[in-house]
């Protein structure tokens, strides 16, 4: 199981994320290109994160893994919150977080791509 750091450690190594926090200093907000990846909140216990993914695998997630659920305050159908300590191995969440950063890069303006590291 990932602990929130670890969480964010990651979030922060991808390339071109960064951290903001505009809703309030215990929500952590990351992203790409100026678009929402991922956030968490440190309030919470147990934590959680919160991703997009693909409507369909989001769905199919919900219906197989008691932590996740449909995303809290966001849009139901692409966003998920998911528990952290909860029974989903580290390469699980990872390739999760992997995918909503995917999402989201592939939906940034071409001149948003071309300012990210490694895009040339």
């Amino acid at each position: 199981m990932l602990t929130l750091k670890q969480v964010h450690d990651y979030l922060l190594s991808l390339p071109g994320a960064v951290e903001e926090r505009p809703f309030n200093p215990e929500t952590p907000v990351y992203k790409i290109g100026k678009k929402m990846f991922a956030c968490t909140s440190l309030d919470k216990t147990p934590p959680s994160i919160t991703i997009k993914l693909d409507p369909l695998h989001g769905q199919m997630l919900r219906s197989t893994y008691p932590a996740v659920k449909p995303g809290y305050h966001m849009n139901k159908e692409h966003w998920n919150t998911i528990t952290l300590d909860a029974d989903i191995s580290e390469a699980l969440l990872l390739s999760w977080i992997d995918e909503s950063y995917t999402l989201v890069q592939a939906s940034l303006t071409k001149k948003a791509k071309m300012q990210l590291p490694d895009a040339h």
